[in-house]
């Protein structure tokens, strides 16, 4: 499909224009639906059930003209085009968004309108045209821990700082057509998504379809686990799925993962998505399906596969895909879901041949590739300290400290000399004597989407919590001890179990239903605590039930940070150190004076399984939902503007108009190469999107504090730069200002700063980006293996495009990132294969030419392009526009201005 045919096309027409119109058929009692079997084709028998999901869709939205009959058989014959890498267009049923990222993306659409009236348009024409579903979720900062009055007091201050932030949301809500607003203090967006949005199967108009969406976080990925297909995108990519544009993507290839076996006594879900987050690094999935089948499929909860399926970015898949089966039912029931809606998800999965029975005989599906996992195989561990791919068994948990600790400074190790392991930090804790230990922990935070969604884990943990409790054991009061559930109905089972109370006594009070430690919303470590750390350079440590732990993204000043479940965070928090062989040596001494060991308090798998079979009911699903945009008062009292263009506020620091359709015109700017440009970064490997996207607290000394304090925000309200997504001013500033970076051009030294090449002076990256600007020079960056993995941020490309960064020259990319980068018209581009920037003899000083030709014609996705430097070097890079369709992104200057010019052509 050439990406100049795309026109805007109404979701109506589809359905006139259809070629395949003869295969809708009846589904007596429910409605019509556009049947695969009809095809009468022997190879969609043996398609892997997520391609299946993509096909439908395909002949659902196929009009030969936004997606063409031969996306359709590119599909149907996939196993033989997949491994050929072909582009394929495809139309989510819906899009589901956060705050962080959904601020931003409501920020464009309100600018579009602005842009399409003074482009002489029609601005209400910018409105979504599937259903958008948008969760206030990273809204909790960890302000007060434990606590009993802790989720009000941290509700109150969330509201207190993002009064702005979540009046604007609220705007859109009516602004917009077809966008659901959850309030704040809901839950965490992808546990909302299982237990409640989360559709299965749509039923639109008379029309019967399969659920499937994208979302603008990459642990989107979490609803795979129920059977939908979702994935996590660019917020830019996201924003033109919303209006009725073809998202153009490969055609993946797919990983049949077979599962056997039972996880023994004792083993949870986390220690399992650890395993295969390290299987599957190992095998190579990136850009990849993986899809889970065997017999092993019976033995796992929805929850437990839900709890792999969110782990797909840190394993780096685009999906990790579980059909649906009888398990999937279940959980629908048990979640509230309604029978006659059960049973219409059942009757059309059947019929189309979506549904996997195990009483039937199954057709054997075909895979790119194949992985196999006994679970009895597999053993408790944890996951760090500075990636969520570096698994420890927990037997080898000590041994790998002190490894860590010997190692020279990286991604295991921090070169601590030995002379020095030993030493020991003394301070008052609130007047009391304590100590600190290099392994201490100082942060233990049950949180994030990974686990909380997963009342076996949850539940565990109340029972770890329970035991020590009644053996005598108690948590430091100096570890910030945090439990920040996915939703209401987690605090719902917890207290009908009767093991709130032992998790308050340990400390873990609740402090609010979203994204906390594992996002970076941490809160301030006691200052005590802070002093010892930093006065004594102690390596301290983070345990969280999380899916990340780059460094610097915890907290600043916990170097090691390790991924638990649940209830072993609970473990490490009473141990207080992660210097520690649960074997062997004892987590404490018990009431009684004995020694009390992690076998003492921990539960086993029959005894977590009576508790939730007790505990969870799906009436706490039913209660919990059904007045969830509602009864929530602090939203309803919010005052929030109204009318169909937003009334900016130039004064304002949380939400601004940014500055991308100011001078956009009516015609494409055309392609470019890039001419003497200066490398304003030159980085190694595996920079991630939280080295690149503002995240985390705003740094009193960085340029976005000194942007707020010019305009008279006092410290204690900077918030976090999450919260603040929606002001470009302060996003551009918080660009690469990770305090943990690593930039060639300062020889060893760590932290948000780079050398500007003219003058050699040595400034915050976001000070030289602007001297640049400010003298004309355009920049790229140089970069190594992985650069943008880690959460999907499409600030982490809208903040270089602001920066004035043209260009970023790679060894790889991570899938989202690229396309972010496409989508803000940067161009990507690979060093070919066995060559990088230390092979080729490149420094950084060099200033950099690329030769693109003129004409989108003469381009080619995937082709060579010459890279010169004025040093008299050249050599060659591949181009990673993938498809035509991104070429043509390109050529408008992004993917928001293309969308706006078809509109405009359309009025």
């Amino acid at each position: 499909m050439h990406s100049q045919e795309l026109k805007y096309f109404s979701l109506d027409s589809f359905f006139a224009a259809n070629p395949y119109k003869n295969l809708v058929k009846p589904l007596e009692g429910h409605g019509k639906y556009y049947s695969l079997p009809a095809l009468n084709d022997p190879r969609v028998d043996k398609l892997p059930y997520s391609i299946k999901i993509l096909l439908e869709s395909c002949i659902r939205n196929c009009d030969n003209f936004q997606v063409t009959k031969e996306d359709v058989e590119k599909i149907i014959d996939w196993e033989n085009t997949a491994p050929q890498q072909v582009e394929i267009a495809f139309k989510p049923a819906r899009v589901i968004l956060q705050d962080f990222t959904g601020v931003p993306a409501v920020v464009d659409l309100a600018a579009m309108r602005d842009a399409m009236k003074r482009l002489g348009g029609d601005p209400n024409v910018i409105n979504p045209m599937i259903p958008v579903d948008l969760v206030i979720d990273h809204s909790v900062q960890v302000d007060v821990a434990r606590a009993a009055n802790a989720l009000e007091a941290n509700m109150k201050h969330e509201f207190d700082r993002n009064k702005e932030r979540f009046g604007f949301l609220k705007w859109g809500a009516t602004a917009f057509k077809n966008m659901l607003v959850v309030p704040p203090g809901s839950g965490i967006v992808h546990q909302v998504n299982l237990e409640y949005l989360a559709r299965v199967v749509f039923s639109n108009d008379g029309f019967l379809y399969p659920d499937s969406l994208v979302g603008t976080d990459s642990h989107t990925t979490m609803i795979d686990g129920l059977g939908v297909a979702g994935w996590g995108v660019g917020g830019i990519e996201a924003e033109a799925a919303m209006l009725g544009q073809p998202m153009s993507m490969v055609l993946p290839e797919v990983v049949g993962f077979k599962l056997s076996g039972k996880l023994r006594t004792g083993v949870t879900a986390t220690d399992l998505v650890l395993t295969c987050t390290q299987m599957l690094r190992k095998h190579g999935v990136v850009g990849k399906f993986v899809e889970f089948y065997g017999k092993g499929m019976q033995e796992l909860s929805l929850a437990d596969r839900a709890t792999i399926a969110n782990m797909s970015p840190e394993y780096g898949a685009t999906m990790g895909f579980f059909p649906v089966d009888h398990v999937s039912l279940q959980y629908l029931r048990m979640t509230g879901r309604e029978e006659k809606k059960v049973e219409m998800i059942e009757s059309y999965l059947r019929a189309n041949k979506m549904f996997i029975d195990y009483n039937e005989p199954e057709t054997e599906k075909v895979y790119s590739s194949y992985l196999e996992l006994d679970l009895d195989s597999v053993q408790p561990c944890v996951s760090g300290p500075k990636r969520p791919h570096d698994r420890v068994n927990l037997k080898d948990m000590k041994e790998d400290w002190h490894n860590c600790l010997d190692s020279k400074v990286g991604f295991k190790g921090f070169g601590v000399p030995k002379d020095e392991q030993s030493a020991i930090a003394k301070f008052k804790f609130e007047g009391k004597p304590a100590e600190l230990r290099h392994g201490d922990v100082v942060i233990a935070a049950i949180t994030s989407c990974t686990n909380t969604s997963n009342p076996s884990v949850m539940l565990g943990a109340g029972l770890v919590a329970k035991k020590a409790t009644e053996l005598g054991l108690q948590v430091k009061p100096w570890i910030k001890t945090s439990l920040a559930p996915g939703s209401g109905v987690v605090t719902k089972y917890l207290k009908q179990s009767g093991l709130t109370e032992y998790l308050d006594k340990q400390g873990f009070s609740l402090v609010g239903y979203g994204c906390t430690t594992c996002i970076g919303n941490s809160g301030e470590i006691h200052e005590d605590v802070a002093s010892a750390i930093a006065d004594n350079d102690m390596i301290a440590a983070a345990v969280l039930s999380g899916n990340r732990n780059f460094e610097g993204r915890i907290h600043p000043l916990t170097r090691a940070n390790y991924l638990a479940s649940p209830p072993l965070v609970v473990a490490y928090a009473l141990a207080g150190t992660v210097d520690i062989d649960f074997d062997t040596e004892p987590i404490g001494v018990g009431k009684s004076g004995k020694e009390v060991f992690l076998r003492d308090i921990w539960p086993s798998s029959e005894e977590v399984a009576k508790v939730v079979e007790k505990a969870v009911v799906p009436d706490m699903f039913r209660s919990t939902y059904k007045t969830i945009t509602k009864e929530n008062k602090m939203w309803n009292n919010l005052s929030a503007p109204s009318g169909a263009l937003y009334a900016w506020d130039p004064e304002s620091t949380y939400v601004h108009d940014p500055p991308f359709f100011k001078s956009m015109t009516e015609s494409p700017p055309g392609v470019h190469g890039v001419k003497d440009a200066y490398c304003i970064l030159n980085f190694g490997d595996s920079i991630t999107t939280d080295h690149i996207s503002p995240a985390g607290n705003i740094n009193k000394d960085s340029p976005a504090a000194r942007y707020l304090m010019e305009r008279g925000v006092e410290k204690k309200d900077f918030n976090s730069y999450g919260s603040r997504r929606g002001n470009d001013e302060i996003m551009a500033r918080g660009t690469f200002a990770n305090i943990r970076i690593v930039n060639k051009f300062l020889k060893g030294e760590v932290g948000p700063k780079t050398i500007h090449i003219p003058s050699g002076e040595k400034l915050s990256v976001f000070d030289a980006a602007k001297k640049y600007q400010d003298e004309g020079h355009d920049t790229i960056i140089l970069a190594g293996a992985e650069y943008g993995s880690g959460s999907s941020r499409d600030w982490a490309a809208k903040g270089p495009y602001l920066q004035g960064v043209k260009a970023v020259i790679a060894k790889s990319f991570e899938r989202i990132h690229r396309s972010n980068l496409v989508g803000m018209g940067i161009i990507p581009l690979c060093f070919k294969s066995g060559e990088d920037a230390e092979s080729l003899g490149l420094t950084g000083y060099e200033r950099f030419t690329i030769d693109i030709p003129s004409d989108i014609k003469d381009i080619k996705p995937g082709q060579d392009v010459v890279v010169k430097t004025d040093k008299g070097k050249s050599f060659t890079c591949t181009l990673r526009f993938d498809t035509q369709v991104e070429l043509t992104y390109f050529e408008n200057g992004g993917i928001l201005h293309y969308v706006i010019r078809q509109l405009l052509q359309s009025k």
